[in-house]
């Protein structure tokens, strides 16, 4: 029997949705915000969770959000933009 070749999945339609801009009619893309909890927060960013609330608590990094009373959670977009601010910064104490 010969190998089977299966193809690669195509991206997920349902991340993306299309929407009409209320002022022109015209059709604009919409993906939602990925959500990232503190163990995916913590596998990006090489700190400890004490100093990730640290850094939170005094402004260093961005605000994290409660979707729930216990699920605390950070948007992917806002870290990586915080990743791209810190790149050219010199060393602070």
């Amino acid at each position: 029997m010969p190998n089977k070749i299966v193809p690669k999945e195509p991206p997920n339609v349902a991340d993306t949705y299309l929407t009409a801009a209320p002022e022109t009619g015209d059709a604009i893309e919409i993906r939602p915000r990925r959500m990232l909890n503190e163990k995916q927060v913590l596998a990006i960013v090489p700190v400890g969770h004490t100093t990730l609330w640290r850094l939170e608590k005094a402004g260093r990094f961005p605000k994290s959000t409660y979707i729930s009373p216990n699920r605390r959670i950070w948007f992917a977009d806002e870290i990586a933009a915080w990743q791209n601010e810190i790149d050219g910064n010199p060393r602070t104490r």
